[in-house]
């Protein structure tokens, strides 16, 4: 076959595999493969059609935007384009634009450039008249979107009038999901046995393109807002910073982690830092948008049919790739759930390899519809378990079948259960050797009791001899029984001695701590703590009646009946004996119990160190959780007050500004929490 030839089948192949990917993209919201294999296909043909401009198509995906608006929403026409951008996938591209910028203007004209964040999400015009939020569209093909008005109306960050505005405003931006709340919307997704959310962009995309507004609303979307579009009547803006600086005087969301450079090098620098600081933000970025600031120059500099020659988009490396699923297998948790996951040929994602997915439930695994010997999409977010996102379907082998979940425990072999509208499957054998291993193995984590020494493979080999059942088993081990169990050479002391150092002072744990170990479900630490205070021990906790503790703000009648259920059962309360025979305390509480609940219902922030009246940050939230309030870790228009310490992190403090949230020193907070009251 001729390279004509070749070149051609390529560019046919090439155009139709990339439709399709848009389709399922833009179209449904469904994407069939990570970003970075999207981006090496429309490369690939970009490099195609570059050197045979004869084979460049007019509907080529190289020339347009996005893809066709959905027949669900009325159409409408953007009367300024919605572009594209152009990718720099490393440096050296980020450096060439820059030369292109250079050649186009000559040596000796000045110019500057704007770092934006690229947010992952949607993109969102919207059209304001006298000041009145009049239209919402999609982007769609850049031409032709869709009329989200509706559902945009219900996201909070919007408004919905402009005082002083011009006579006609477009605004572009960016609709996401914050990462925070798209995690609670798969924790929902999970316990009603539902099939989990891929990820923050499609599932944002999705909710926006509901026909039902109070869907959307229910999934509490954001908006930040980074472009104009049309505008009559308004002031004559020369820069970008000028644009800025309108959209935050009418009130619009505008991103803080905005910068103008006149020297390039410190473009680099903020593509490094944010590249590796791309996790901070409570939402989801994927790369760094480079601009000519000036926006004079941006008109000489013009477009190509489908994006700005004066902007570019700095990728970050992909943190969603493909792998081969050799297996599908199933672990046993400490309260005896089966949980299937995914064995993969190893892939290096989200900066680490991985060779294992959660797929989290049955249910699970039959909706996404994986199998043994598919290629599939991976997605992992920073530390976060990676998890398979869904299979390639067209590269699924003929002779694929669908995997069956086992019915009985690959631990102890004993039956599987499942209950009538419950999401998961149990081993419910009490002596089961991987529930009593995943059991020990928690109590022994650094959130519980933190006993160092007592890893997986230890606790493993003293179940395995029959030396400990559960947890309170441990606080009865002998130095005799771990050296048969632990040291081939009876001479090697020093790590036995260590261990039962670290169990021994295990004994003096926190309360908090020990109820986390002892594992009672939907009990995290700020919830654990709030027990701890009110009631001071054990014992008083599991005695106390369900409308006692469902009455403390911040814990609510589900985790209520947990505890409960916990302290009802004949094992968990055999295990406690067991600890308090054993010499373990379970009535240490640091500070004051019982306080005066005077910030219940409170949202208190706390940023940056502290080194006055709290040694650490974590004491001034767990004295702040203990009089009632709540201190998370993001600013919101619910936040009570910010406190802030040395080497505070800007964005909070700019987001509590903008806001007009009470800002805190220590000695402010000092008072908070002694009446109750401001300063």
């Amino acid at each position: 076959m001729s390279e004509s030839d070749s070149d051609h089948d390529r560019a046919v192949e090439l155009r139709a595999q990339i439709r399709a990917h848009n389709e399922a993209y833009h179209g449904r919201d469904v994407p069939t493969v990570p970003d970075s294999t999207y981006d090496e296909l429309l490369r690939q043909l970009e490099e195609i059609e570059t050197r045979r401009p004869d084979l460049t198509t007019a509907d080529s995906p190289t020339r347009s935007v996005g893809n066709a608006p959905s027949e669900l929403f009325s159409a409408v026409e953007h009367r300024v384009p919605m572009m594209s951008l152009d990718n720099a996938m490393n440096l050296d591209e980020l450096n060439a634009w820059h030369e292109r910028i250079i050649k186009s203007f000559g040596e000796n004209e000045t110019y500057g450039f704007v770092c934006e964040l690229k947010f992952d999400g949607l993109a969102v015009s919207l059209r304001y008249e006298n000041g009145d939020l009049v239209q919402a569209a999609t982007r769609g093909n850049g031409r032709i979107g869709e009329d989200v008005t509706l559902n945009v109306k219900t996201i909070n960050d919007i408004p919905h009038r402009l005082e002083n505005a011009p006579a006609v405003l477009e605004v572009r931006g960016e609709v996401y999901l914050s990462i925070s709340r798209f995690e609670e919307l798969n924790t929902e997704q999970i316990d009603k046995g539902d099939p989990t959310y891929a990820n923050p962009r499609n599932t944002a995309a999705g909710s926006l393109r509901q026909k039902d507004p109070s869907v959307t609303a229910a999934r509490q979307l954001s908006f930040w807002c980074y472009q104009l579009g049309e505008v009559v009547g308004g002031p004559e803006l020369q820069s970008s910073e000028q644009t800025f600086e309108l959209l935050e005087r009418l009130g619009l969301p505008v991103n803080p982690e905005v910068e103008e450079f006149s020297d390039f090098t410190e473009v680099w620098r903020f593509c490094e830092s944010w590249m590796v600081n791309r996790h901070t933000p409570d939402y989801e970025i994927d790369g760094v948008v480079v601009k000519v600031a000036d926006l004079a120059q941006r008109e000489i500099l013009g477009s190509t049919s489908r994006a700005p020659r004066w902007a570019i988009a700095f990728k970050f490396p992909p943190e969603e790739t493909t792998t081969r699923l050799t297996a599908i297998r199933v672990s046993i948790g400490r309260t005896g759930r089966a949980t299937p996951f995914a064995v993969l040929e190893p892939v290096f994602v989200g900066g680490s390899t991985v060779g294992m997915a959660t797929l989290h439930n049955e249910d699970q695994v039959s909706a996404k519809d994986v199998r043994p010997g598919d290629t599939v999409i991976v997605r992992k977010a920073g530390d976060v378990i990676p998890e398979v996102v869904g299979p390639v379907l067209a590269e699924r082998p003929t002779t694929s079948m669908q995997w069956v979940f086992p019915t009985v425990c690959p631990s102890c072999e004993e039956n599987l259960e499942r209950s009538e509208g419950d999401a998961n499957t149990y081993c419910i054998n009490r002596r089961c050797p991987a529930r009593i291993e995943t059991g020990i193995s928690h109590f022994a984590s650094r959130n519980a009791l933190d006993i160092e020494g007592l890893g997986e493979r230890t606790v493993g080999l003293l179940v395995e001899e029959g030396l400990v059942e559960d947890a309170g088993d441990l606080f009865a081990l002998t130095k005799e029984q771990l050296l048969t169990v632990l040291v081939s050479d009876v001479t090697n002391e020093t790590l036995v001695n260590n261990l039962l150092t670290a169990i021994d002072q295990a004994r003096e744990c926190l309360l908090p701590n020990l109820l986390i170990g002892l594992g009672v479900e939907h009990l995290g630490p700020s919830t654990a703590e709030l027990l701890a205070r009110r009631f001071g021990d054990i014992e008083t906790i599991s005695t106390a009646e369900i409308t006692e503790i469902a009455a403390i703000d911040g814990i609510g009648p589900v985790i209520a009946q947990s505890v409960k259920d916990f302290f009802s059962d004949a094992h968990h309360r055999a295990v406690v004996d067991k600890l308090r025979t054993n010499g373990v305390r379970l009535d240490l509480v640091e500070g004051e119990v019982d306080l005066p609940q005077i910030l219940a219902g409170r949202s208190v922030v706390v940023t940056g160190s502290l080194d006055g009246w709290f040694t650490t940050r974590d004491e001034a939230k767990q004295a702040i959780v203990a009089r009632g309030g709540k201190s998370p870790g993001s600013v919101s228009k619910s936040t009570y007050a910010l406190v802030v310490g040395a080497d505070a992190g800007q964005t909070k403090l700019d987001k509590a500004t903008d806001l007009g949230i009470p800002i805190l020193g220590e000695a402010g907070l000092r008072q908070l929490l002694a009446t109750g009251q401001l300063p």
